[in-house]
């Protein structure tokens, strides 16, 4: 899931504060899981800015609304509707969720109101971890399923490396907690299922292309 965290409300504030009537956009799916952009966080964050604005002696109109999922845009037709009432939107989707309502809004102002983080996995309850960079050439089947790109403060495809002692990453003490080398962890994994002489194959040089370093990046289905 794409994780993301709310701007602060003096920043989202300075961000809106030329107008009178704004939207605040939520999105019921990824951001909506991280606590940060659902329902929910919709009416927090609107009656913030109300009450923020009231302080403050300025007359704001603070609209709701919230979908399964603003970066697609059949979704976005409620959202629309509501918009052309408004001077302003504020998301609180993910990045891309931004861009797709300002796709669909021409000359609508369309802000984010969240940060949007990485791509994460479930820890626990309100703990989400980082387990995908998106690079565009996964290699997970070579490293136990296991990701060195983003789990490897170094993102080394052959490892470990000198810094990693009794399976932790030298940036343990750096950061005082615990941080797994995740080479010795797709050690240990590929110990467990048998197949530890897959460490001797040598990874070459990543070609980080796919990964975005031409440009933006597209999918096109091939039975489209």
């Amino acid at each position: 899931m794409i994780v993301g965290e709310r701007k602060s409300l003096a920043e989202i504030k300075d961000m809106v504060r030329p107008y009178g009537k704004i939207l605040v956009a939520g999105c019921d799916t990824c951001t909506a899981e991280c606590l940060a952009g659902g329902r929910k966080q919709v009416a927090e964050l609107a009656a913030a800015l109300d009450m923020a604005f009231r302080l403050e002696g300025k007359e704001m109109e603070v609209q709701e609304t919230s979908v399964d999922r603003q970066c697609i845009h059949e979704f976005l037709l409620d959202v629309i509707d509501q918009a052309e009432n408004v001077e302003a939107i504020v998301s609180i989707a993910c990045g891309a969720g931004v861009q797709s309502l300002a796709e669909r809004l021409p000359g609508k102002p369309i802000f984010p109101g969240i940060n949007t983080t990485f791509i994460g996995e479930t820890a626990s309850m309100g703990v989400w971890q980082e387990r995908c960079r998106g690079c565009g050439d996964c290699l997970l089947g070579s490293t136990a399923g296991l990701c060195p790109v983003t789990r490897c403060a170094k993102a080394l495809l052959n490892g470990p490396c000198g810094g990693s002692q009794n399976g932790l990453c030298e940036v343990s003490a750096t950061l005082k907690c615990d941080v797994p080398c995740v080479w010795a962890m797709i050690y240990d994994r590929l110990q467990e299922m048998g197949e530890l002489d897959r460490l001797t194959d040598y990874c070459p040089p990543k070609d980080w292309r796919p990964g975005g370093a031409m440009g933006p990046r597209q999918m096109v289905r091939g039975d489209n």
